[in-house]
């Protein structure tokens, strides 16, 4: 069984990373959407709330799982017994970041392949980042996630007036 590993924030899953999902869903006898736990970010999300929402948009792919991990993504592909890493890029900046992280995890775990996919053209602009900027100033999302992302997003901005 072909098993593939898609890691990310997802802070929030937006319309680019379901791309990747369900065009690796497509490849891949089995998807896993592993959703990290990065110390380093302040996330709007909780990775509970994330794995959620992500459950949720995902639900219609029947051969993909959502998970959470923390620590070396290597160590998670060993856990789950994958040696494939799936990586979406937008840009060439995309690509000299991710080169150099696939070329660390296969000199930690030469078994390791990343699989590089193009995002679609009509998602190149588009990052969390992007979408949590243009949610908290009131800006129209819904082109860029699912309704149950935007909502998610609105009823964490609304929570957070006056703070």
């Amino acid at each position: 069984m072909r098993i593939a590993v898609y890691p990310g924030s997802f802070d929030p899953i937006t319309y680019g990373h379901l791309d990747i999902v369900s065009r690796g869903a497509k490849i891949f006898d089995r998807v896993i959407v592993a959703v990290l736990h990065n110390s380093k970010k302040q996330p709007l999300f909780t990775v509970e709330e994330r794995l959620e929402l992500i459950r949720q948009v995902t639900g219609d792919i029947p051969n993909v799982e959502v998970e959470g991990y923390d620590g070396l993504l290597i160590h998670y592909l060993q856990q789950r017994q994958s040696n494939v890493i799936i990586k979406g890029l937008r840009a060439v900046t995309d690509f000299e970041y991710e080169m150099q992280m696939a070329s660390i995890n296969r000199k930690l775990a030469e078994d390791i392949e990343t699989f590089f996919m193009m995002t679609n053209n009509q998602y190149s602009f588009l990052s969390s980042s992007i979408v949590k900027e243009v949610a908290r100033y009131d800006g129209q999302i819904s082109d860029f996630v699912p309704p149950v992302v935007e909502k998610a997003i609105r009823e964490k901005f609304a929570g957070n007036q006056g703070k």
